[in-house]
């Protein structure tokens, strides 16, 4: 049987290093959408948005992770994600997650700013809530 080729995959947050594993393929939200990575691809750098990191083969399987903005990194078979926040299904709280949907849907909105702050605020707790099932 081959060798299945596999990327890199690294998540930082300013905390710590989230993960460091092998993957055959990396999904992440990217601000405009969803990009998929698989090995060879060519280099880029993208902003990272609020939702699922997913890394599929590999040893470890699939693995999801909810990633909240940042950056991501395509570099000789390196995905590099520096995120402002990463947490498994796992690590999220879904007590701490339905009260901030209910606060984010309680957010005055006075402006384009408070909109978008109420908009994004609830793009992460949905986000967490659905990771967490």
């Amino acid at each position: 049987m081959a060798k299945q080729a596999l990327l890199r995959c690294s998540v930082i947050t300013p905390e710590r290093q989230v993960l460091e594993r092998e993957a055959a393929s990396v999904v992440l939200p990217a601000h405009d959408g969803l990009i998929g990575y698989m090995r060879d691809r060519a280099p880029m750098v993208c902003e990272v948005g609020i939702g699922i990191l997913t890394m599929s083969g590999g040893p470890q399987g699939e693995q999801r992770l909810f990633v909240d903005g940042g950056f991501a990194q395509v570099l000789n078979n390196d995905v590099t994600i520096l995120t402002n926040r990463a947490m498994s299904a796992d690590e999220i709280d879904r007590e701490n997650a339905t009260a901030a949907m209910r606060e984010a849907e309680g957010m005055r909105i006075s402006d384009d700013a408070s909109f978008e702050a109420r908009q994004k605020a609830m793009a992460r707790a949905q986000t967490q809530l659905k990771l967490a099932k």
